[in-house]
């Protein structure tokens, strides 16, 4: 280790993936190290929230690039949960004037983060690009409501969701035994099971200023286009064009919910007729979930696979906010 070389600030969950973390953490420690001059520093976290404390601070001691040296970094390594707490951390202090470049170790049983953005979805290969250096710059999405825990903002990596898919999310990450190496298709499983007690929610969308009130099983807003396990609810959604893509699909039938699920996770439900894509900068949601005997009650919002809390959000594309590690010429998984 020296000092004429980057720091990496390496938060690590080393409970993701079950434990894979924990195992990975020498070998990734060590390869860092090799990094001429570098020292890596880890952070191991025990909840949620001291993973978001040792990311914000972390990030904030990160010193800027100068000749001879490159930048500091954050090192998150884990699973969506560790990303979105990362890119927050980092965008935070590019607010404060400080340029902190994002690494991204996948270690936990889903990684849409990286898959939408183009990153390596294998551990060693995404410590490879961090090694070699090379950052891309991009988008991230803005939102601002009355948030969980009394945040006014938070930024988001791959999908705000409020609807049908919203639920599933939640559902997943409440379920009460370990959901194992099975990923998407468990993730499927509880999606049949929640579309048991789901009607359409009435919603309130200002889209780039124009109005629209529509009854919807799925509305969600994407920076990247994966989520829940590599759903592909947006395919073309780019972090770079300085746009958010939004998905709108319509009131369906549960038969028809169920005709459209498989199609989620190759992407081709977009070609549907309920189906309606558009490109937005900003989008505002509000509205209410209906239930079965026609009685209304809250509508919340997931992103990054966590609770944001209640509607009304408004979510706006923040170009070039970020860089984060990644081969030279990545793209995202199609």
């Amino acid at each position: 280790m020296g000092t004429d070389g980057p720091t990496f600030h390496l938060v690590v969950n080393p409970s993701a993936g079950h434990g894979r973390a924990a195992k990975l953490l020498p070998r990734v420690r060590e390869r860092l190290e090799a990094v001429p001059g570098a020292e890596v520093v880890v952070h191991s976290s025990t909840s949620y929230a001291h993973a978001e404390e040792l990311c914000r601070t972390s990030a904030a001691r990160a010193r800027r690039g100068r000749e001879g040296r490159g930048r500091d970094a954050l090192v998150v390594m884990g699973g969506d949960g560790m990303a979105h707490l990362g890119l927050n951390a980092c965008a935070d202090a590019r607010a404060e004037g400080l340029d902190v470049p994002l690494g991204v170790v996948p270690a936990g049983t889903d990684n849409d983060f990286c898959r939408g953005v183009g990153l390596a979805t294998e551990s060693f290969s995404a410590v490879e690009a961090i090694v070699a250096g090379h950052t891309r710059r991009i988008d991230l999405s803005e939102v601002t409501g009355q948030l969980r825990d009394g945040a006014e903002h938070r930024f988001v990596g791959s999908v705000v969701s409020t609807g049908y898919d919203a639920r599933v999310n939640l559902a997943t990450n409440t379920f009460p035994h370990p959901i194992g190496p099975l990923g998407s298709l468990a993730y499927g499983a509880i999606a049949l099971a929640e579309l048991a007690r789901f009607a359409p929610l009435d919603y309130r969308l200002w889209i780039d200023g124009q109005t629209r009130e529509i009854s919807s099983v799925l509305v969600a807003v994407a920076n990247a286009g994966h989520f829940g396990g590599g759903m592909k609810v947006l395919p073309d959604a780019r972090v770079d064009d300085g746009l958010l893509d939004v998905v709108l699909v319509g009131s369906l039938t549960r038969r028809d919910v169920l005709r459209l699920l498989p199609k989620l996770y190759r992407g081709s439900h977009v070609h549907e007729d309920v189906v309606e894509v558009i490109r937005a900068r900003e989008v505002r949601i509000d509205g209410a979930s209906v239930a079965r005997d026609g009685s209304r009650g809250t509508m919340f919002a997931m992103a990054d696979g966590e609770l944001l809390g209640d509607v009304p959000i408004t979510i706006t594309c923040r170009p070039g906010l970020l860089d984060v590690f990644a081969s030279v010429g990545s793209v995202p998984s199609r």
